[in-house]
Parts: structure tokens; sequence; C-alpha cells
């Protein structure tokens, strides 16, 4: 079954998604907001109130789960780590980075802040229930001291489960930046890591397994069934990332070992700047089939085009376009070496957004690597 995702704002130029997942778990908190801690911490009040607050409540611990989120992408902006969007889903928010930490230090500052931020949020929650408890006419402020308490424990809880040392919570890279400083191997280091967050799944499944047998056997109270379903869930969860990074990390190791020369395609057409958009697609998109080609004037590399520069410009334009007024123009990140590893291009491709790199060697165009090309060796590695 596919989510779809809607895009809510941005903050620090980040877009902020909310998952479509996010509005099941929403209900759900609110639901046990409304019928069970609320009524028990503050009885009395109707049920359509019960159910306002326990909506403004999910709403704050979500905001909460955010700004854990916004922790780890500010520390990440700060080492120019682009961050493609934050994704609010059904297990809280997710920080997409375009590329990896640069240094070990790098990875544990991004990773610790999100824990860092939660603990501080938790702090000031806590901090103003006890400066609120300390004042003589409580019952004024019994409710926010109601959302004070859970907002300052959900934080402080929300911290302490993210430095679990598994991958990929935020505790399992604090974990991994420092097997990576000491064994100087990023992708062992991940795999490393990833074990650990394996571990850690099972062990949640176990455990929720065993509150489910408990609360069924009459040890526990029969409502924990619920619970261990969801300790189960997060179990699951967890153990699946962890053997999706492990699997990545692996093909990003093989792909640290495979120079770019070994991908390439070698067979280069190139196409003058002074060429129309018309003749660029008659003579060489439509004979060839390639989407792209390098731009070269007197022999020099000055940019590249593809099928994306050209449908910017409507086909009756064509005729009286050259490819210099559309192409985009030679910048250093357009370029790798035939000796680079091919995880290098593919993470510059990512991060730039291209599907393809012009590859030089001595000041000359001797092939091109392609994002299609990258795919096929993987799915080749696979089989």
């Amino acid at each position: 079954m596919q989510w779809s995702s809607w895009e809510i704002g941005r903050v620090l130029g980040i877009p902020i998604r909310v998952h479509g997942s996010w509005f099941l778990v929403f209900l759900f908190v609110t639901w046990t907001l409304a019928t069970g801690y609320l009524p028990e911490s503050l009885p009395g009040l109707s049920a359509s109130r019960y159910w306002g607050m326990g909506g403004i409540a999910a709403v704050l611990l979500f905001l909460s789960v955010l700004l854990h989120e916004l922790g780890h992408s500010y520390v990440a902006l700060r080492y120019r780590i682009p961050i493609e969007q934050i994704t609010l889903f059904i297990f809280g928010g997710v920080a997409h980075m375009r590329k990896e930490a640069p240094t070990p230090r790098a990875e544990f500052l991004i990773a610790i802040a999100g824990p860092a931020v939660s603990f501080a949020l938790g702090a000031a929650c806590l901090g103003f229930v006890v400066l609120a408890e300390s004042i003589q006419e409580q019952h004024a402020l019994q409710g926010l001291i109601m959302l004070g308490a859970l907002l300052g424990m959900v934080n402080v809880q929300l911290g302490l489960f993210n430095l679990i040392p598994g991958f990929p919570l935020d505790g399992g890279r604090v974990l991994r930046a420092g097997l990576w400083a000491w064994g100087k191997d990023f992708y062992r280091a991940t795999k490393q890591a990833a074990v650990v967050g394996l571990g850690f799944g099972v062990l949640f499944g176990l455990l929720g397994a065993g509150v489910i047998f408990g609360a069924l056997s009459g040890a526990l109270p029969v409502s924990m069934v619920s619970n261990g379903g969801w300790v189960i869930f997060i179990g699951m969860f967890l153990f699946a990332t962890a053997l999706a990074s492990r699997r990545q990390a692996a093909l990003r190791q093989s792909l640290a070992a495979v120079p770019v020369r070994d991908l390439m395609v070698q067979t280069v057409i190139s196409i003058s700047p002074d060429c129309t958009l018309d003749e660029a697609v008659n003579q060489y998109f439509r004979p060839y089939g390639y989407g792209g080609f390098p731009v070269l004037e007197d022999g020099q590399l000055v940019g590249l085009i593809t099928v994306l520069e050209v449908q910017t410009v409507q086909p009756a334009l064509w005729p009286w376009r050259q490819v210099r007024q559309v192409m985009r123009p030679l910048v250093p990140s357009l370029v790798v070496a035939p000796d680079a590893p091919v995880i290098q291009a593919m993470e510059r491709m990512a991060q730039e957004g291209w599907d393809r790199l012009v590859v030089m060697q001595d000041g000359q165009v001797i092939g091109l690597v392609t994002h299609s090309a990258i795919v096929h060796f993987l799915q080749l590695r696979r089989a």
C-alpha cells in the first residue's frame, strides 16, 4: 500500500512533509489522551473538551518530534550537508540528508543534536511544571501543569529512546561515529552498528511478546496487550531498517571499490553550443536516443545539455534557441575523474539532482557516467 505525503511548510529552508501514516498515530494519540490520561488527570470536563485538549496535546507532541529532527538538520547544514526534507510519519520523524557526514566528529554532533533538543525541551517543560506548582492558585493552571508534565516526560523519553545504541537510531549513529573513528572505515562501522540495531529489534520483539503473554495470562493488566503490540511493531520497524541499512552499507562499500571508468559510456557524442535546439533534437537526441550530451566548443567542455533543459523551451521556439542558452554551464561538480569511485559520482548526482556526469582526464572528455548505468550495475550485483 502506497502512502502519500503533503508539504505543510518550510523551516530553515527545509520542506516539512506529513506522511499519510502520521494521521493514524495522531488519531490514536488523541483518542488515548481523550479517553484515558485526560479524564484521569482532569476529571469533570466534557467529552468534547477532552478531545480538543487531546488533539492540541498530540500536535504539540509531534512538534517536539519536529524540533528533534530540526536539531539534527541544523547541525548537518553547518557541515554543508543538504537536507532534502523532514517527514513526519507513524514512528515520529526523519530528516532526509543527501550525503553522509564528512568526519566521525560531524557524525557524532549531528546524531547527538536531536536528543539534546529533546532533553532541553523536556527540562524546560518540567521546569515550568515545578514553577507552576509553587504558585498557590494551582487550580487555574492545572491544565497547563498537566500538559507541561506530559510534554516534559515525552521529550525525555524521546531523547532516551533515541540514544539506544542501535542503528539507525541516534544512539546507533553515535556508535557508528565511534567505530568509524576507531577503525577508519565508515562502511564497516555502519554494518557493525546495524548489527547492534538488529539485536535491539529482536529484543523489542521479544519484550513485546512477553508483555502480551503476561497480559493474557493475568500476570499483567489486560490493557497492556496493546502496549505489547506497539513494542513488537517498533521492534519490527527497527529490525527492518537496521537490516536495510546493513545491506545498503554493503552496496555502497562495493561501489567505493569500483572506479568510474568501469561503468562509464566511452562512446561520447558532443554537441556544439551554437547548435539550435531543433538541430539538437533531430540530429542528436532522436537518432542516438541518449538522455544528454556534453557541449564542446573548440574542443573544450563548456557545459552539458539533457532532455530536461530542452523541455524548458516550447517546441515552437526550438529553431531560434541555441544550446548555449539553455545548457548547464560547466562547473567543477559536473566533472568526475575516471579513477574516482562510483560512490563519489553517485553521491554528487544525488546532491546536485543530476542524472549524469562528464568523465575527463588530462582536460579531455573520455566518457559519461549515468545514473541508469549505476542502477544497472547494482541490479547485476544483486543478481
